[in-house]
């Protein structure tokens, strides 16, 4: 399948580079191209794309803003940000509007059709570097041995459930949770199952609601203390 995408980044240089890469990759199509948030919400109104790759730092309308925007009124359209930046900062407010996907522009053309092609499949869409900080903030919050004596997992749960926990919180499907903790998708499904029954929950949307209400996931522009 061919995937149609929409290109925003308020460089010029920057976005016709990518677009002339995309053009060389199997499996995409470039159906337009934006120089800020504003854009990429009309392009996506004009073309509905399967994908919109997204810089953040972009005038008028930032990349996280547009990306709440299209996520709320496109959800058939997917974002994948591919950005400069992967400091928490940029990087859990991006997921927390709606990014399914998180790219930095060292990214090669084969990565961001991974990307495009995971996101496409109900997955999540992250580079490597962004996996290891999601797992970073597991062990250095309060779950983590390193968390300063903070509490320790809620509802009796076990230190590996509660960081499935978080990993659902921030948006990562059962095959990313199983790559970046190592373990099996069964193994991950056990886990699922088993801080369900102990937090009471029936879904995943209430397990992100249950994340953020015991602080397990830090809100955007706030660390744990």
């Amino acid at each position: 399948m061919t995937a149609r995408v929409v290109v925003a980044d308020d460089q010029a240089v920057v976005r016709e580079g990518i677009v002339m890469l995309l053009g060389l990759l199997p499996g995409i199509e470039v159906v337009g191209s934006a120089k800020d948030g504003e854009e990429a919400v009309a392009q996506v109104a004009e073309h509905a794309p399967d994908v919109v790759l997204m810089d953040l730092r972009m005038p008028r309308c930032d990349g996280v803003e547009a990306t709440r925007r299209i996520r709320e009124e496109f959800p058939g359209t997917q974002v994948v940000v591919l950005t400069t930046f992967a400091d928490d900062d940029s990087l859990f407010p991006a997921l927390r509007a709606g990014a399914r996907g998180y790219l930095t522009k060292d990214a090669g053309g084969e990565e961001i059709v991974r990307a495009v092609q995971a996101v496409l499949s109900g997955e999540a869409g992250l580079s490597p570097t962004v996996q290891r900080r999601l797992l970073e903030q597991v062990t250095e919050g309060p779950l983590g041995s390193g968390g300063g004596g903070g509490p320790g997992p809620p509802d009796g749960m076990t230190p590996r459930e509660a960081e499935v926990l978080v990993l659902i919180a921030e948006g990562m499907s059962n095959t990313d949770i199983a790559r970046a903790l190592h373990i099996s998708q069964a193994t991950v499904k056990s886990h699922i199952n088993n801080l369900f029954a102990k937090a009471g929950l029936r879904d995943r949307a209430q397990a992100v609601r249950y994340a953020y209400m015991r602080g397990l996931v830090r809100p955007p522009g706030r660390s744990f203390t």
